[in-house]
């Protein structure tokens, strides 16, 4: 009987996950576009001592894929960060500074290669170890480990409710947490392309790297 059991509970879990990579799938085959809420929290590492601090942001996130998204940043801070298929820029607000990058040396294996960026599974497989991960608080789940060994995560969960876009958990190379709730998802809305376009404000100082 207890080996009958540990069979079934193996079995389980193992639909369980696969479901999870049924949804990534799906997500990146149907969602070509999408816009969506976010509220982010950052948890720093406890240092001795000290217990563990955190942070939370909210804006908007939009994509278009393959290559072409916008984080929004509103509170506490305001920030961009645009992907327009091929240079990745970040503006901060407070400190009028813009900072570009080529896109492709710095997207492979970040979050939003694996919901924005990528046009298929093959191509998240190429950069990323993608195995299924136990279901919880509702959601299925994907846990999505980095292929490059200088990557600056240690792992990424993308978390799906009825194959909706909802979660996305990371943990990077200093062990700080980030994790990012979405709502109000809309998947395949219109969105003009002056969205994934970015124009440094006047005044600006703007790093290319």
């Amino acid at each position: 009987m207890k080996q009958i059991a540990t069979v079934l509970i193996a079995a389980y879990a193992a639909s369980a996950g696969a479901s999870g990579l049924e949804s990534l799938e799906n997500f990146v085959r149907t969602v070509k576009t999408a816009r969506t809420d976010f509220t982010q929290v950052v948890t720093l590492p406890a240092k001795e001592g000290q217990a563990a601090r955190s942070k939370t942001s909210t804006g908007t996130f939009e994509f278009s894929r393959p290559g072409h998204f916008r984080f929004v940043y509103k509170k506490p801070f305001e920030q961009s960060i645009v992907a327009d298929g091929q240079t990745l820029w970040l503006y901060d607000v407070d400190l009028n500074q813009v900072t570009a990058r080529k896109q492709a040396q710095v997207l492979a294996t970040t979050p939003a290669a694996l919901i924005a960026s990528a046009a298929d599974v093959k191509a998240l497989q190429a950069d990323f170890v993608l195995t299924p991960d136990a279901d919880r608080d509702g959601l299925e789940w994907v846990l999505a480990t980095p292929k490059a060994k200088d990557s600056a995560l240690q792992n990424i969960r993308v978390g799906f409710r009825s194959g909706e876009l909802a979660s996305l958990e990371m943990v990077d190379s200093f062990g700080q947490r980030s994790s990012l709730r979405f709502t109000g998802f809309k998947a395949n809305v219109t969105l003009d392309a002056s969205v994934f376009q970015f124009k440094p404000p006047q005044g600006a100082d703007v790093i290319r790297q």
